[in-house]
């Protein structure tokens, strides 16, 4: 189940890091104003980097064995998308939000729960790395 999990988080944060990169403005729609400054757009270029770095570290980890190298990954991952989840039930419910933080709040729920449930049977397993 990790494996899947791991690849899944690694091509979503790839997605969401390429499109801050290459195309701020367009992944912002409805929250980044189409005259946005250009320093706007290079803070929103600068957060790409480390979704992308994690992303990386999410794909070398689907088949790493050190239990305690997994476990730290997995949750780190939890640790992440249960803050981005918590941040999007506040922007749904204040209705700070645009619209398609609902999709997104899915979407990281999701993610939140599979690493949160990861992580709870990583505990119960054995660290088998002597």
């Amino acid at each position: 189940m990790l494996k899947p999990l791991l690849v899944t988080a690694a091509l979503y944060l790839a997605a969401i890091g390429l499109a801050l990169l290459v195309v701020p403005a367009r992944f912002g729609v409805g929250a980044v104003p189409e005259d946005a400054e250009p320093e706007l757009l290079a803070l929103l270029r600068l957060l790409g980097g480390p979704f992308l770095g994690i992303a990386v570290l999410n794909w070398m980890s689907r088949n790493s064995s050190p239990a305690s190298i997994r476990n730290t990954v997995v949750l780190a991952n939890f640790v992440g998308f249960a803050v981005v989840a918590g941040n999007d039930v506040w922007g749904v419910l204040s209705g700070e939000a645009r619209d398609l933080a609902r999709v997104f709040l899915l979407v990281h729920l999701a993610f939140a729960l599979a690493f949160g449930l990861a992580w709870a049977r990583a505990g119960r397993e054995p660290d088998r790395t002597g």
